[in-house]
């Protein structure tokens, strides 16, 4: 492990549907970026980009905070 170990332990995304199909995550706070086009596909995808960026000190949780707009007639 590097030194000045990271005492993050979880890590929100904002997680959003596209208008052309599939989801959009973006952490809050730090520069990752990831889509899929099912939500099952988007978790892996955001599991690996956490890893990746975090190295070995990765938070232990990843909260999604999915946003969905729906849009009805008046």
């Amino acid at each position: 492990m590097r030194e000045g170990k990271s005492t993050t332990t979880e890590i929100i995304f904002l997680v959003e549907e596209l208008p052309e199909g599939g989801w959009l995550a973006r952490a809050l706070g730090q520069a990752i970026l990831t889509e899929a086009d099912d939500l099952d596909a988007l978790k892996e995808a955001v599991r690996e980009a956490v890893r990746c960026h975090f190295d070995d000190d990765a938070p232990r949780i990843i909260r999604l905070h999915i946003v969905r707009d729906e849009v009805i007639p008046a």
